[in-house]
């Protein structure tokens, strides 16, 4: 191990505890410093190569999207669908929980991402449970296991940063860059499978199955849990459009058929998810459909600095060596059935205290392509299959734990609590949940991406 390997590997430790203690303090930016300070002095790295490391399609990527989806939410037009859709219910109780389930899988998966959509549903959520007779425990499990079952989404900012990642280590996989996408696109489909049976079993085991049954052939007035809202506007007509044609658009260029008849200047231009997010969000801004100034500040401008920041520091370990320590040491004790486990278990500890997306899985992730190798199964048939099961633990087992209250999507949940709940109780049972979801996250991963191979 070389001294520049052995300090990278120090510098990204540093940034995990700093992440874990004083989030405020921005660890990407950090990591950047870190990065600088050990690849300058000690890998043999000049300032402004380390500084060109800095992911700029990722970041171009996350911004657009983010800001589309955030002139969305800035004119009500996001609102306004969610309470049309709890008012499918149409008064039948035992059906509301699941269907604020699905409304938060589709939002999250069409773009805002699981901490925008579980911002926007919280309230709604926690006003609702109360109602019912809910619990606001079991109505959290349901909200943010949706929504973090949903965040692989290629259209999402936490999909989008593992998609990022998963094109970069492509061609040590050997993936074909064009199936980049539809490989994210089963990551999706294995965590909504995932934690979706996690979170709703949990749900089910710890009082919602008897909550239901005491639910039998009772009703509610929906209009005093989900009041008609006004009709759309034609700003949020317009807003409703550009989403829809955000999702086509992204979709259809990666069918054979369409991309025969498109154009050369109309395949460059939806050559990229953020690409198609600028320019819906310019024909938006000229329909003047939301305000510019508040929705750029509705961008998570810290999460993006984060992701990037660490990002940086990570290419740097990977030039130094430090990559190849951790994934030396993860092989040490795994083998191709039980790495599954360890490298749930470990991220979902870190994540835990730490950011999931910002910090974990820029960590973890880059580790597919040697832990592939150290375990024997690069270059078979199945190579691609073994990573993207891999990659789906990484993922899975760094978000099951978020249910906590240290995360922001727990703590969202727990600030929208209704007055009538114990918060302190609350706060106790989602720490114990999504603390126990590490060793559980572990053995979800195991059975789903190790035995059973999705």
């Amino acid at each position: 191990m070389t001294t520049a390997a052995l300090l990278s590997l120090v510098a990204l430790i540093i940034v995990v505890i700093v992440s874990c203690l004083r989030e405020e303090w921005n660890p990407g930016l950090l990591a950047v410093g870190a990065a600088l300070i050990v690849g300058a002095g000690w890998g043999g790295l000049k300032g402004a190569e380390i500084l060109k490391m800095w992911p700029t399609s990722l970041f171009m990527i996350l911004l657009g999207v983010t800001f589309l989806f955030g002139m969305a939410q800035e004119n009500g037009t996001l609102e306004k669908l969610t309470a049309y859709a709890v008012r499918l219910a149409r008064g039948n109780t035992a059906l509301i929980p699941w269907i604020i389930f699905i409304i938060v899988v589709i939002i999250t998966t069409i773009g805002p991402g699981n901490i925008a959509t579980t911002a926007m549903i919280a309230p709604l959520a926690m006003a609702i449970a109360g109602r019912i007779g809910m619990s606001a425990f079991l109505m959290t499990l349901l909200v943010v296991g949706a929504a973090n079952a949903a965040a692989f989404s290629p259209f999402a900012p936490t999909g989008i940063i593992s998609l990022g990642i998963i094109n970069k280590m492509a061609p040590q996989l050997g993936i074909n860059p064009g199936d980049v996408l539809g490989i994210e696109w089963k990551v999706y489909f294995n965590s909504v499978i995932a934690q979706g049976i996690t979170n709703v079993g949990g749900f089910l085991l710890l009082g919602g199955l008897a909550w239901m049954r005491r639910q039998r052939g009772s009703s509610l007035n929906i209009d005093e849990i989900a009041p008609r809202p006004e009709p759309f506007t034609r700003e949020q007509w317009i807003t409703l459009g550009g989403i829809i044609a955000f999702l086509l658009l992204v979709l259809l260029p990666g069918f054979p058929a369409v991309k025969a008849v498109l154009p050369t200047w109309a395949l460059n231009m939806l050559s990229d998810v953020g690409a198609i997010a600028f320019i819906i969000s310019t024909v938006l801004i000229l329909c003047n459909v939301a305000s510019v100034r508040e929705s750029v500040k509705r961008v998570p401008w810290f999460v993006l600095i984060l992701v990037c920041g660490v990002t940086v520091l990570v290419e740097v370990m990977d030039k130094t060596g430090g990559l190849k320590v951790l994934v030396d040491m993860i092989g040490a004790i795994s083998t191709p059935l039980t790495v599954h486990f360890w490298v749930a278990l470990i991220d979902g500890i870190l994540s835990a205290y730490s950011s999931s997306s910002g910090v974990v899985m820029p960590m973890f992730l880059p580790l597919v392509p040697g832990l592939i190798e150290k375990l024997g199964l690069m270059g078979l048939p199945e190579t691609v299959d073994h990573a993207v099961a891999l990659i789906s633990s990484i993922n899975v087992g760094s978000h099951l734990v978020d249910t906590s209250p240290l995360s922001t999507l727990g703590a969202l949940c727990i600030a929208c609590a209704g007055e009538h709940e114990n918060k302190a109780r609350l706060f106790r049972n989602l720490l114990i949940w999504g603390l126990s979801m590490s060793l559980v996250g572990g053995v979800m991963c195991l059975l789903f991406f190790g035995i059973l191979g999705l």
